[in-house]
């Protein structure tokens, strides 16, 4: 049975398919077709809305890893979709290469962390996807169609992040930076000292990024700095601070929240008295990623750099009226803008705000009243997290709606990649 990570989403009646090679994906196609089939496509399941949830067929592309090719003089590697990000980051240092950026999480497939606008932090950096020189999409008749600036540039521009809808992604083509390391700070602030210094903060680091904790007035900050600095020979202090406190220890608290809900803010503010100063220093793709065994449900939203900090300001308001038993962190990141058809930050520099709630804990409420404030601030949804807009409102967010609309049916007339749920969003 398919089911995402956090168990929220499951297809329990819904057969997996595996294929090999791009021959046997698009035999899978083929066949999909010729019984009237949706296909849908699934990377490790870390996405929150039901983008995979299908009654026709589910392809997984887990054995379709690895990289295909290298070029170190352009510094572009050919890799297949389903690699994973921690697997991609220690094969292309072997090459003394790396992805300019990562996200928070770094155990999705490369298409699906593209696909859905998976990004990191810093204003120097877009989502992902914007580190795509080309893509190879094979289509629901088992063509293969290549997408680049100077090969089908509409459906590059389309399709960088398309859900899967204009089909399944079997190569992408990655610009990338030398290898480099990093070091990794972290500590606490004040949350108004630090939205009021967040403008300097993020202009004086490569990256950074804080969490809010609930019911405090206190964050945990994060900031990244090339270094030429050795990498840290023991792993003891970050086995601590990413393992033993951020998972094993908080997921105890949380589990003990979810028993006695009238005690998460107290719960919160002990996990804010906790915070303390520390650094690390490793190889970028590990520096820029973070274990998370803690299972939760996630609503993340893409606002104008310029309206995070009172969005953040009115969601502290709304979570102390206490209406909901929350002990779980906010995450708050920056973005750089892009021109790609479906980015939420297309067009604008962007802060994101992420709200989580632990599995097994109620979050409509929560995540209704966070998306309505969100929205009053220009917000657009991340895709891969929990939303409940539809086709009429996300329209009006978009300047390239159409343009993409009229993409997906160039590329799949029948409508083979389409779920209940995707027809609901885009309006088809």
């Amino acid at each position: 049975m398919w089911k995402n990570w956090s168990g929220y989403v499951a297809c329990p009646q819904t057969p997996v398919r595996t294929p090999d090679d791009a021959r046997g994906l698009s035999q899978l196609l083929a066949e999909a077709a010729r019984d009237g089939q949706s296909v849908r496509v699934a990377g490790a399941g870390h996405s929150f809305s039901p983008l995979v949830a299908s009654d026709g067929v589910i392809v997984s592309l887990d054995r379709m890893q690895g990289i295909v090719d290298v070029d170190a003089a352009t510094r572009v590697a050919r890799v297949q979709a389903g690699t994973r990000l921690y697997a991609l980051g220690a094969a292309l240092a072997q090459s003394g290469l790396a992805m300019e950026n990562l996200g928070d999480i770094n155990v999705q497939s490369i298409a699906g962390a593209t696909s859905t606008g998976t990004h990191g932090t810093g204003l120097g950096f877009g989502n992902l996807a914007t580190q795509i020189a080309a893509l190879k999409f094979v289509t629901a008749d088992g063509r293969e169609i290549v997408a680049s600036p100077g090969e089908n540039p509409e459906l590059f521009a389309g399709g960088r992040i398309a859900l899967g809808m204009l089909g399944v992604l079997s190569e992408l083509s990655l610009r990338l930076v030398p290898a480099f390391r990093l070091k990794l700070e972290r500590g606490g602030m004040d949350l108004e000292d630090c939205l009021a210094q967040a403008d300097a903060l993020v202009a004086a680091n490569r990256s950074f990024e804080f969490y809010w904790l609930p019911h405090t007035e206190s964050v945990l900050t994060k900031t990244w700095n090339v270094t030429d600095a050795p990498v840290d020979e023991t792993g003891l202090g970050r086995w601590v601070s990413d393992v033993l406190l951020e998972n094993i220890a908080f997921g105890a608290l949380c589990k003990l929240g979810r028993a006695m809900p009238s005690r998460c803010p107290a719960l919160s503010r002990f996990c804010a008295a906790m915070i303390s100063r520390s650094e690390q220093v490793d190889a970028s793709w590990s520096m820029l990623s973070t274990v998370r065994q803690v299972r939760f449900n996630e609503m993340e939203w893409s606002l104008p750099a310029d309206r995070g900090a009172d969005a953040l300001r009115e969601i502290k308001a709304l979570i102390a009226r206490r209406e909901f038993p929350l002990m779980f962190p906010l995450e708050y990141r920056w973005v750089k803008g892009d021109d790609l058809w479906l980015s939420p930050n297309f067009g604008r520099d962007s802060v994101h705000i992420s709200v989580h709630q632990f599995v097994g804990m109620p979050f409509e409420r929560y995540f209704d009243a966070v998306q309505a404030i969100c929205l009053n601030h220009g917000g657009r949804p991340h895709w891969g997290k929990v939303h409940s807009l539809k086709a009429a409102q996300l329209s009006r967010l978009y300047p390239r709606w159409d343009d993409f609309l009229a993409l997906r049916e160039r590329m799949d007339p029948q409508g083979r990649f389409l779920t209940p749920y995707l027809r609901g969003l885009f309006g088809v």
